[in-house]
C-alpha cells in the first residue's frame, strides 16, 4: 500500500506514464541491441554494444528523471548538475560494463551481465537521488532500500536470460517486459523508501518549478538522444536483417537441391524442394525438427556428406544425400545450420542403368561378356569334385545376309527376338550370353557329353526357328561349339579357346552344326600359329628365296621370260610348298609385305640381266584390292630401273570377280604404266567371258590340270582347242602351264598354241641356274637350226 500511494498520491501519472513509455521504448531498443551484438562477430560487436549501452544508459536515466520530476514531495525540489550529469555516466558506463559482459559466449554470461545492469540501474538511481535536494528533513527506510536493489538485479537477470535464450518475438517480449519491470520496481520502491518532512523555504535556492523546467530540457535533450540511438539502432539491424534474409532466401530457394536452414535444432528456413521431397507445405516444415523427417541427421557433423534415408507425409522412404554446413560467422553461440539435401532416386537408377549396360547387352538385354567372364570364374572356382561345365559357343549362320537384304534395323529385331527364344528354352541354371555380332556363348553345369549335346540341340531349335517380321519369314543357321571343363581346359581362357575352335570346325563343316572340341583342333591351330610366327620371322630375316621357271615360244622353242615363283624353307627344317604358306599369308596379311619383297627383289635381280628376259610375277588378290598397288609398282620400277614392258603381273579371275569395277580400276592403272596384265588359272575359276571383255588382258594362262588330262580326256582337249580359238579371236596370246611330256607340247603346237611353261622345259630354280637352263636352250635351237640349213 506503501508502494501505491507513492505512485498514486506522490507522483503526475501524467509524467509517470511519460517515463514509462520512455522506460519500454529504451529496453525494447536495449534488448535488441543486446541480441545484434551476440549475433555479430568481434568487428561488429563493439559498435552493438556502444549503441546498446548509450540506448540502455539513456533508457535508465531518463525513466528516472522523468519519474523524479513526476515526483511531488510537497517541498521546494533543488538539484545538484553535477551529481545529475555523473548519474547519467554511470548509467552509460554501467550498460556498457553489462552489455560487454552479456555480449560474450561463455556459459552464465548473460546472468552475469544481467547482474551487472541490475547493479547499474541501482547505482544510477541513488547517484541520482544523492542530486535531489528538498527543503525538509529526509527519513530512507532500509528495507525498501534492499528490496528496490534485490528486484532491480532479479529483474535484470531475468531480462537478460530472457533475451539470450529465446530468439522469437514473445521471448523479446518477455525479456523487455522483465526489464520495464526491474527499472520500475527500482524506482517506486526506492521512492517509496523516502519520507519527507518540510522546512520553510530557503532564501537564493533553485526551486522546484526552475528544476523542472532545466530537468525538462535534460531529460527531452537525453530523450532525443535515446529515440535517436533507437532509430539509428533500429534501422541498421532492419537493414542488416533485410540483407540476411535476402542471402538467406537466395541461398535457399537458388539450390535445386532441398536447403534447409536449422537454429537451436529448430528449422527457421526451407526452400520449395525440401517441400516437394517431404509432401508438405513449407509452412508446416518452419519449426520442426529436421530430424523427424531425415534419419539420423543430427549426427552428422560440419562438412560431413551423407547419404540416409527421407520420410516423406506418405511415410514413403526416399534415398537422400545430405551436406552439412555451420554458419558461425552469423552466431557462435547458436550457428546457422544449413542442409543441403540431394534426392538420390533419379542418380542411383542412372547408377543402377549405367551397371545394367556394363553387365548386359544394350541391344537384346542379355548379359555380356563381362557378366559371361565373371559368370565362368566363379563356376569354375567353386565347382565341385566331379562336376563338370559345358561351355557353347554359338555363331549364327547366314546373318549377314539378312542385314544386307533388309538392313540393320530388320537385323538387330531378329537379334532380339533370338535372344528372347533362347532365353525361353533355358532350363534353371543354364546361362547364355552375347558376346557382340551375332557370336553367343552359353554355359550350364552337365554330368556327361550327351547332357551336353542335349542342351546345345535345345538352343539350336531355338535359334534356327523361323521368326516374322514386316511379313516377313527370317531365320539363321548356327554352328556350336562344346568344350568341356576340366576335360578339356584347366582354366577359363583356354576353356574359351576351345569352345571356339570346336564351333570353327562346325562352321566348316558341311552338314554339322554341334561339334564337341578335340585335341586334334588345338594341335592344327598351334600349328598355324607357329607358322604366321615363323613367316613373320622369316620376312624379318630375309630367309625367302626367289626361283624362275622359263617360259617357251612354241613356234621358235626360244625362251620369251620367265615366271617368278616364291620359295621357303625355314632354317634347319624341311622345304614349305606354297600351298600351304602362301593362304596363311593372305588371312593374316602378311602377303603384302611378302608380295612387296617378291615384286622389288625380282625386278631388281631382272634388271641385271644380260638378256631382256620378261619377268612373271604373281599377284595375290589381298594385294589388287589395295589401290595403292599402282603407285607401289611405279616405284619399284623406278628404284630398279626395270623397263615396265618386262613386267608381267598375273592375277586370277576370282580376284576380279569380288569387285569388278575397282579391280578394273586398279587394272588399267597398272598398264597405264607399260606392264602387261595376264590372266593365270583360266579355265578353273568363273571363266566369264564378260572378264576377258570387261578388261583387255595381255595374255592368258591356261590352267596346267587340262595339261594332266590331256591323255585320257577328250573334254580336255575340247577345251584346251576352245581356249585356243577364243584367244586367237580376241588376239590374245595363250600360254600352257604344266608341259610335261612331248606328246603334250605337239598338241599345242598342232592347235597354234603362243607359249607354254612345265617341267619338259624346265624345272623353277635359283636365278643363276634358270639363266643358264634358258642359255642352254637358246643353243639347242640354234645348233637345231644350222643342222637344218646344212641339210637343205
Amino acid at each position: 500500500m506503501r508502494i501505491l500511494d507513492c505512485i498514486f498520491n506522490a507522483h503526475n501519472l501524467l509524467l509517470v506514464v511519460l517515463a514509462a513509455v520512455v522506460c519500454v521504448l529504451g529496453s525494447w531498443i536495449t534488448i535488441r541491441l543486446l541480441r545484434r551484438a551476440r549475433a555479430g562477430d568481434f568487428k561488429s560487436r563493439s559498435a552493438w554494444i556502444l549503441l546498446g549501452s548509450v540506448a540502455g544508459g539513456a533508457t535508465i536515466w531518463c525513466t528516472h528523471f522523468v519519474a523524479m520530476i513526476a515526483y511531488e514531495p510537497g517541498a521546494a525540489v533543488t538539484y545538484d548538475p553535477a551529481l545529475t550529469g555523473l548519474s547519467l555516466l554511470v548509467a552509460i558506463l554501467g550498460s556498457t560494463t553489462a552489455l560487454i559482459v552479456a555480449a560474450q559466449r561463455f556459459r552464465g554470461a548473460a546472468m552475469l551481465g544481467g547482474l551487472l545492469f541490475g547493479a547499474a540501474v541501482s547505482s544510477m538511481h541513488f547517484t541520482g537521488m544523492s542530486a535531489f535536494a528538498v527543503d525538509a528533513a529526509v527519513h530512507w527506510s532500509e528495507a525498501y532500500v534492499w528490496g528496490s536493489v534485490i528486484g532491480s538485479v532479479v529483474f535484470g537477470v531475468l531480462s537478460f536470460e530472457l533475451a539470450v535464450r529465446r530468439d522469437d518475438r514473445t521471448g523479446l517480449a518477455l525479456a523487455v517486459g522483465a526489464m520495464v519491470v526491474g527499472i520500475v520496481v527500482l524506482h517506486f520502491t526506492a521512492m517509496s523508501a523516502l519520507t519527507i518532512l518540510p522546512f520553510a523555504p530557503l532564501d537564493g535556492a533553485l526551486t522546484g518549478d526552475s528544476a523542472k523546467a532545466v530537468l525538462a530540457i535534460g531529460v527531452a535533450g537525453v530523450a532525443f538522444l535515446v529515440l535517436g540511438t533507437g532509430a539509428a539502432s533500429h534501422a541498421l539491424d532492419n537493414q542488416s536483417r533485410t540483407k540476411a534474409g535476402a542471402r538467406l532466401e537466395q541461398l535457399v530457394e537458388g539450390s535445386v537441391d532441398g536447403m534447409v536452414v536449422e537454429r537451436a535444432g529448430v528449422i527457421v528456413a526451407a526452400n520449395a524442394s525440401i517441400a516437394r521431397l517431404t509432401g508438405v507445405d513449407r509452412t508446416r516444415l518452419i519449426g520442426s525438427r529436421l530430424s523427424a523427417w531425415i534419419e539420423g541427421v543430427d549426427r552428422i557433423g560440419d562438412g560431413d556428406l551423407v547419404q540416409t534415408s527421407l520420410h516423406d507425409a506418405e511415410d514413403v522412404q526416399l534415398p537422400v544425400e545430405v551436406a552439412v554446413r555451420y554458419d558461425r560467422l552469423t552466431d557462435a553461440d547458436e550457428p546457422l545450420v544449413i542442409y543441403a539435401v540431394r534426392d538420390l532416386r533419379s542418380r542411383l537408377d542412372q547408377e543402377r542403368r549405367i551397371s545394367h549396360l556394363a553387365r548386359n547387352d544394350s541391344l537384346t538385354g542379355l548379359p555380356n561378356r563381362t557378366s559371361f567372364l565373371e559368370r565362368l570364374a566363379s563356376h569354375t572356382a567353386t565347382a565341385v569334385e566331379g562336376e563338370h561345365i559345358a561351355l557353347l559357343a554359338i555363331d549364327l549362320n547366314r546373318f549377314k545376309e539378312v542385314n544386307d537384304l533388309y538392313g540393320h534395323a530388320v537385323g538387330d529385331e531378329l537379334l532380339c527376338r533370338i535372344a528372347g527364344n533362347v532365353k525361353d528354352a533355358l532350363h534353371e541354371h543354364e546361362f547364355i550370353a552375347r558376346l557382340g555380332g551375332d557370336e553367343f556363348v552359353a554355359m550350364a553345369s552337365v554330368t556327361s557329353r550327351e547332357q551336353a549335346m542335349v542342351m546345345a540341340e535345345r538352343l539350336r531349335d531355338a535359334i534356327v526357328q523361323p521368326v516374322e517380321i514386316d511379313h516377313a519369314d527370317l531365320g539363321c543357321g548356327v554352328s556350336i561349339g562344346i568344350a568341356l571343363w576340366p576335360e578339356d581346359a584347366q582354366d577359363a581362357s583356354t576353356l574359351i579357346n576351345n569352345a571356339d575352335l570346336a564351333m570353327y570346325r562346325a562352321k566348316a563343316t558341311l552338314g554339322v552344326d554341334v561339334c564337341f572340341y578335340e585335341v586334334e583342333m588345338d594341335q592344327a591351330v598351334r600349328a598355324r600359329r607357329r607358322m604366321t610366327q615363323a613367316l613373320r620371322e622369316a620376312l624379318d630375316r630375309e630367309q625367302f628365296d626367289l626361283h624362275y621357271q622359263v617360259q617357251t615360244s612354241v613356234v621358235t622353242g626360244l625362251p620369251t621370260g620367265y615366271e617368278v615363283l616364291l620359295r621357303w624353307q625355314p632354317e634347319g627344317e624341311a622345304f614349305i610348298p606354297p600351298a600351304d604358306f602362301i593362304p596363311l599369308a593372305e588371312e593374316t596379311g602378311l602377303i603384302l609385305p611378302i608380295g612387296e619383297w617378291v615384286l622389288r627383289t625380282a625386278c631388281r635381280q631382272a634388271a641385271q640381266w644380260d638378256e631382256p628376259h620378261r619377268i612373271a610375277v604373281n599377284l595375290s588378290p589381298v594385294q589388287l584390292s589395295h589401290i595403292d598397288l599402282p603407285r607401289l609398282v611405279h616405284q619399284i620400277l623406278i628404284e630398279t630401273g626395270l623397263p615396265p614392258s618386262r613386267l608381267e603381273l598375273e592375277i586370277t579371275e576370282t580376284a576380279m570377280i569380288s569387285d569388278m569395277e575397282r579391280t578394273t580400276h586398279v587394272l588399267r592403272q597398272l598398264k597405264a604404266l607399260g606392264v602387261t596384265i595376264a590372266m593365270d588359272d583360266f579355265g578353273t575359276g568363273y571363266s566369264s567371258l564378260s572378264t576377258l571383255r570387261a578388261f583387255p588382258f595381255d595374255k592368258i594362262k591356261l590352267d596346267r590340270s587340262f595339261m594332266l588330262e590331256l591323255d585320257g580326256s577328250p573334254q580336255a582337249r575340247a577345251i584346251i582347242r576352245a581356249v585356243l580359238a577364243l584367244g586367237e579371236s580376241l588376239h590374245i596370246p595363250v600360254l600352257a602351264e604344266g608341259v610335261e611330256t612331248a606328246d603334250q607340247l605337239a598338241f599345242l603346237r598342232e592347235q597354234g598354241c603362243d607359249e607354254v611353261q612345265g617341267y619338259l622345259l624346265g624345272l623353277p630354280s635359283p636365278e643363276a641356274e634358270a639363266l643358264e637352263h634358258g642359255a642352254g636352250i637358246v643353243r639347242d635351237c640354234g645348233k637345231t637350226a644350222i643342222k637344218a640349213v646344212a641339210a637343205a
